[in-house]
């Protein structure tokens, strides 16, 4: 059988403080409460942009702008394979408040801090990497 290959985009929204929004998994999905930068799966046919601003207004009910590409890297899970770009973007609102649609929690978090949380294993290599820890 083969694998699955799963194309996953996720934002990295930072605010005025310069802090990163990150939320928690919910409890019945795959990797539950877990942390991860917002996001999830591109849709046949989608653009990376269109499926990340489709994901967040989703899951949160707030419209973002995605800029670039930050981040790029592949993760090999046991019986399928991630490949993960994360996007810069900009809520189109800061007032807008973010609602819990389909995340458990969220938190506005400083890169000291991030650490805290748990990350998936693909979430973990995209942080090592903005963190430099990862060359």
């Amino acid at each position: 059988m083969a694998r699955r290959h799963i194309r996953v985009v996720g934002a990295m929204l930072q605010n005025a403080e310069g802090r990163y929004l990150i939320t928690q998994r919910p409890p019945k999905a795959t990797l539950p409460l877990l942390w991860e930068f917002p996001g999830g799966r591109v849709e046949e046919g989608e653009s990376d942009e269109q499926a990340l601003a489709r994901e967040i207004r989703e899951e949160m009910g707030v419209d973002v702008q995605v800029l670039e590409q930050a981040l790029h890297t592949h993760h090999d899970y046991p019986t399928y394979d991630i490949d993960f770009r994360v996007f810069r973007c900009r809520l189109t609102s800061p007032e807008s408040a973010i609602q819990h649609l389909r995340v458990h929690d969220h938190r506005w978090v400083s890169l000291e801090e991030i650490s805290q949380y748990q990350f998936p294993d693909a979430d973990a290599k995209t942080l090592a990497k903005l963190l430099g820890l990862e060359a």
